[in-house]
């Protein structure tokens, strides 16, 4: 386990934060140099058939040490950080042996407080990895890209444990949702996957929303407003009554478990060009096509009322439980590896999406796996090392159960 710190630490000083705005793949170019630097890491390790192509995609094998036929196994995670907050000059800090009470940030007065993230109080004596305050710290996903290659350094340092191929995907955009939309599954040649891209210890998730985003946009008309009374019509004033009229309930400061959720996730506004972006997500499909009648009603009744409104509505992923579950042997090999490196196994619903939810849908079944990281995508996200070094364990132990299963 020496090296997983190390090397975690150096993959977060890669600015790899994905932007939506760009068509590319990868869509920002320190996507592209981090790449580069994996692939050469895992052409040193000695692992075969390494690759990284002109999309951003890395893959590799570590070949199998047994004459059986195993089926081969993957394990995915991906190289790109949100845009919610700057991944540029991450400077991670480490606080040994957490002892309780406020962590300071950096040199400002921002602070990670058990008052406000209370999984603090269940790490006593843990060593944690936090930002410094102005930026994110990355271990969305770089914790799984370090966790799988010390995982697959540790199978090649001990050869007495046993193991089919193992099969290692790196992905691109992840965080933009276009993770998936160009890895080539006949090319990784699993049988089945698990994407490391979890929070807490124990997390085991073949459950992920359905995902639609919603555009609404509003026309208005610009007269002098000195002069305005009955022919002005301002896009910003009906969007606001819009965004107002909406179900505070549904949104997801209000939500958890298999709750849905309405989330205004952005707007533009102006005059006579307004727009509100929203992502709808629910586990249940039938609910999801409420939501996205909710908002077909609800535009409607704006247009009958003389504004003038517009709905789109695209569709992203869908929940991979379908996929999985006629596969139960995958969840119950990380079920049962996680128990016998003495982690309780929290099987949840993921409150979100991963690669493996698109990547169960195209014939690669691919449950998630805990990395030991909290609140992601923001200046407060942190990552225990221990939880990291659990991570490692289990899979090393996947791999092992699924060779003595299959031998």
């Amino acid at each position: 386990m020496t090296g997983l710190i190390d090397r975690f630490l150096k993959y977060v000083t890669f600015d790899t934060q994905s932007n939506p705005s760009q068509a590319t793949c990868p869509s920002t170019p320190g996507q592209t140099e981090f790449a580069r630097f994996l692939q050469q890491e895992l052409i040193e390790l000695g692992l075969s058939d390494v690759t990284l192509d002109a999309n951003g995609y890395i893959m590799a094998t570590l070949p199998s040490n047994v004459e059986a036929d195993i089926p081969a196994i993957g394990f995915i995670a991906h190289m790109d950080t949100a845009p919610d907050a700057s991944g540029k000059d991450v400077k991670p800090q480490l606080v040994e042996n957490y002892q309780g009470g406020d962590i300071a940030l950096g040199k400002g007065d921002v602070v990670l407080s058990p008052i406000q993230y209370r999984d603090l109080h269940a790490l006593h004596g843990h060593d944690i990895i936090t930002t410094d305050g102005t930026t994110l710290l990355g271990a969305d996903n770089k914790a799984g890209i370090a966790e799988i290659i010390s995982a697959v350094e540790f199978l090649m340092a001990n050869p007495e444990i046993p193991h089919g191929d193992i099969k290692i995907g790196f992905t691109p955009d992840e965080e933009i949702g276009r993770g998936a939309d160009l890895f080539d599954v006949d090319k990784f040649a699993a049988k089945w996957a698990y994407t490391v891209d979890g929070g807490p210890v124990g997390e085991l998730e073949y459950e992920n929303f359905n995902a639609a985003a919603a555009l609404v946009e509003f026309k208005g008309v610009s007269v002098h407003p000195g002069t305005a009374k009955g022919k002005m019509v301002n896009a910003m004033t009906a969007a606001a009554r819009f965004h107002a009229d909406m179900p505070l309930e549904e949104t997801p400061e209000c939500t958890s478990g298999y709750e849905g959720f309405y989330h205004l996730h952005n707007a533009q506004m102006s005059l006579t060009d307004s727009s509100l972006h929203y992502i709808l997500r629910d586990f249940d499909k039938d609910e999801l096509a409420r939501k996205k009648a909710y908002l077909e009603d609800k535009v409607a009744t704006f247009n009958a009322q003389g504004n003038k409104v517009s709905l789109t509505i695209t569709d992203n992923y869908s929940n991979m439980r379908e996929m999985v579950e006629p596969h139960p042997h995958i969840i119950e090999i990380a079920k049962q590896a996680m128990e016998r490196c003495e982690v309780k196994p929290n099987i949840k619903p993921i409150r979100g999406g991963t690669d493996g939810a698109r990547l169960s849908f195209m014939g690669l079944p691919c449950p998630n796996l805990f990395t030991g990281g909290y609140n992601f995508h923001g200046i407060h996200e942190f990552i225990t090392v221990q939880g990291m070094e659990l991570a490692v364990k289990v899979i090393v132990q996947i791999a092992k159960d699924t060779a003595i299963r299959y031998r």
